[in-house]
């Protein structure tokens, strides 16, 4: 092996021994995370910034659905039955969401966003393990993470299945169905799609993964 080699070797490990110090020193008031989720919330911001944010589909803000939206129910994490009739006049943003995703920490930016406007707005969210099995915790250790890390409030959903299939939970039937939402066929792109619901039981916005909750245009929509 040459000195160049050598050298290089040398930088290279010092580089990882230094990022590995900063990762360890931005998450050291985070419980029970892996190295790997981590690692991913200190890169997120890098994620945001050159991630593709154009992908936002909007739907006529008029267009009734087939099947309403209130006689959707779904399991909180806790087991307990959940009624969407409790959501009558209030926007619903629905989220699928992921413990060890490159978008996991929009976990904080969406609980700002519930402590802003809860009086206004609800969030559901749905863990799923559907991309690329990032998902892999029992409902019990999905719901500690959420608390201990990002602190959630809002109402957690219990492990399902987001995708098209024959197992996909009611609610993203009716999120990707035309035939019961009046619109929209696209399924979530990843984890951390956002699908929101007027106070009319409308399906209004669509907003791909890489648009954060703190981006204009999804702001614009919850203040619609």
């Amino acid at each position: 092996m040459n000195s160049f080699v050598k050298k290089t070797m040398l930088v290279l490990l010092g580089m990882m021994f230094f990022l590995f110090i900063y990762v360890m020193i931005d998450n050291r008031n985070s419980k029970g995370m892996t190295l790997r989720q981590k690692f991913l919330k200190t890169a997120y911001p890098i994620l945001m910034k050159f991630g593709n944010r154009n992908k936002v589909i909007i739907a006529n803000l008029q267009t009734d659905a087939p099947v309403s939206f209130y006689n959707l129910k779904s399991v909180l994490n806790n087991g307990e039955f959940f009624s969407f009739e409790q959501l009558k006049g209030k926007k619903v943003l629905i989220v699928n969401t992921a413990s060890d995703c490159g978008y996991t920490p929009q976990y904080e930016e969406l609980q700002n966003i519930y402590e802003k406007h809860k009086n206004i707005l609800e969030i559901l969210a749905f863990p799923s393990n559907d991309y690329k099995e990032q998902e892999k915790g029992k409902n019990e250790d999905i719901a500690s993470f959420c608390k201990k890390n990002y602190g959630i409030t809002f109402p957690l959903m219990q492990k399902t299945n987001t995708k098209k299939s024959e197992n996909q939970h009611p609610v993203y039937q009716w999120l990707t169905d035309p035939a019961k939402n009046g619109w929209n066929e696209k399924t979530p792109k990843w984890n951390f799609a956002k699908y929101l619901v007027n106070e009319k039981g409308q399906l209004t916005h669509y907003f791909d993964p890489a648009v954060s909750p703190n981006d204009d245009s999804f702001l614009r929509a919850i203040a619609q």
